[in-house]
């Protein structure tokens, strides 16, 4: 099927995350929840200033990875919007920034997994966020998708079901330490971006930067 154009939008899915790496794990959540849903495109959005996390490469070498990652499937795009944002970047701007962007006949989902969707009364201007999209939770290994929000505090939510790929960036980092091998856990072109910048060799997050 081919890559839509901008006009042709009408239901877009939004991944934001560090991506620190991006694995493979993150790919199937991604196309899991694009044919459930229908969705014409799902957007990768690394996060440059995560106010709630550390991270451990900076933001362009994650934004070469999600594109590198990315480019196996024509229905997938990655943005560089919150890179580009001076300061913290938070969700609800993001999302906002989108809005605007599209106009209000495009549907905006915002994914996110089990885990962080718990945490939710804890982001930045939540309303805001409520008021510009929809809600796509997916389960993830130890957090299923009736954790988090009930359909009582987001006006549209979506619980989606994927396979259980037991995966995280924080292994791959430990992995990647240990001298261990990460095959079938990313894509072999994140595999070899990550060896030729000597990526997470160290244990001390980076400047965002």
């Amino acid at each position: 099927m081919d890559h839509p154009d901008e006009a042709a939008i009408t239901r877009l899915g939004v991944m934001g995350g560090t991506f620190d790496p991006i694995h493979l794990g993150h790919l199937i959540v991604a196309s899991e929840v694009r044919h459930a849903l229908e969705l014409d495109r799902i957007v990768f959005m690394p996060a440059a200033r995560p106010w709630q996390k550390a991270i451990y490469s900076n933001a362009e070498h994650r934004l070469v990875m999600t594109a590198l990652a990315a480019a196996h499937n024509k229905r997938f795009a990655v943005s560089r919007l919150e890179l580009d944002r001076e300061g913290a970047t938070y969700t609800v701007e993001t999302m906002t920034a989108l809005r605007e962007f599209y106009g209000p006949a495009v549907k905006l989902f915002f994914i996110l997994g089990a885990d962080a969707a718990a945490k939710l009364d804890s982001w930045v201007r939540i309303e805001g966020l409520r008021e510009v999209a929809e809600l796509v939770v997916v389960g993830r290994p130890g957090h299923t998708v009736g954790d988090g929000p009930t359909p009582d505090s987001w006006p549209v939510m979506h619980r989606v079901d994927v396979p259980a790929i037991d995966i995280s960036s924080t292994d791959l980092r430990r992995r990647l330490r240990r001298g261990e091998p990460i095959d079938f856990m990313v894509t072999d072109e994140v595999a070899s971006y990550i060896r030729e910048n000597g990526l997470y060799v160290g244990e001390e997050p980076v400047d965002a930067a």
